[in-house]
């Protein structure tokens, strides 16, 4: 399947992000908080529970008077939805025909049990739409106001097992000051893994994700390579143009297969097309450094250059759980 680009932006709705399932009409089947799970849902054929058969979504029992169930969720991070994959994997003889998506802005709230629902100005970001069973149902949106939460409309009732909401968070630097310290490479500030030589075992994007890894499988790693003086080699675009003062790179899980070495370099680059990245003018800001297992490793940098991106390399390969640079950005 050829997915379209706006699915290697970042999922604003994920639940490792800080997405959160909010309020829905009905989950009698399975719970709304597995929407926004990881994956696309899995399936055990002899697995019941006391209300039927289990799934792996957010499943509505099947309605029995008029119209149709919806579900709030609240953006890990406010953002540009770009799309949204509508995905009913192993929903079969039970999926929604059709869904469609509003969205609103809400802000100054800390405490969502204060929101009058239905007092908030929804907008349609995606109309009705046909869903088809057990597959992703990909939708681009034009819409590029920011948003922080959505309803998820499905007719009139069944289930779904994803919502993925591909967008660009948004985030306001004008309201960050240039002495403040900031973690430039969190995805939850907007930075983004965009190309690496290898991801065999688990993808980049788990370097930058927030907290610790939780397992072996939640960070970035690459195969066993055999060649003499391999290195492996990810790139993140940071948040914001800045300057990295202090860097932590953790193995967390990482014990009979963290690399040995590892390497961080900075540089200005105008895109993240392949061909910009791997020509770059790379400099460094964490000499080539020894590594432990399952460690947080602390290093400071002596480098006073601000950088758009950065390359991390691992020496010869293996698996690095999570990237922190914390740094100052520069308007």
């Amino acid at each position: 399947m050829n997915e379209p680009q706006f699915t290697k932006l970042t999922d604003l709705a994920a639940e490792r992000l800080g997405g959160k399932a909010l309020l829905c009409t009905d989950d009698f089947f399975a719970e709304k908080e597995n929407l926004l799970k990881p994956g696309r849902g899995i399936f055990i054929a002899d697995k019941y529970t006391d209300r039927g058969k289990w799934m792996d979504g957010w499943e509505s029992r099947r309605k029995r008077t008029p119209g149709h169930d919806w579900c709030i969720i609240q953006l890990a991070t406010s953002g540009k939805i770009h799309g949204v994959d509508i995905d009913t994997n192993f929903f079969l003889g039970n999926h929604p025909p059709h869904a469609s998506i509003e969205a609103c802005t809400i802000s100054g709230v800390e405490n969502v049990d204060q929101i009058d629902w239905d007092k908030v100005a929804w907008k349609e970001i995606l109309p009705k739409s046909p869903l088809g069973p057990g597959s992703q149902n990909l939708y681009e949106v034009g819409d590029r106001n920011i948003y922080t939460h959505l309803k998820l409309h499905i007719y009139p009732d069944g289930g779904v097992a994803r919502l993925k909401v591909y967008g660009e968070v948004f985030r306001d630097w004008d309201a960050v000051g240039e002495t403040e310290t900031i973690d430039l490479a969190a995805a939850t500030n907007g930075a983004k893994s965009v190309l690496c030589n290898d991801m065999f075992f688990s993808h980049m994007d788990n370097l930058i994700m927030p907290g610790r890894g939780v397992n072996m499988g939640d960070g970035w790693e690459t195969k066993r390579n055999r060649t003499p003086n391999n290195r492996d080699w990810v790139i993140v675009r940071l948040a914001h143009k800045g300057i990295i003062d202090h860097l932590l790179i953790d193995t967390c899980h990482f014990k009979g297969n963290y690399p040995d070495t590892c390497m961080v370099e900075g540089a200005v680059i105008g895109g993240d097309d392949e061909e910009s990245l791997k020509n770059a003018d790379w400099k460094t800001i964490l000499p080539q450094s020894k590594l432990q297992a399952d460690v947080e490793h602390a290093f400071k940098s002596d480098s006073q250059e601000a950088f758009t991106h950065v390359k991390l390399t691992i020496f010869p390969d293996g698996g690095i759980s999570r990237m922190r640079l914390w740094g100052r950005i520069t308007k």
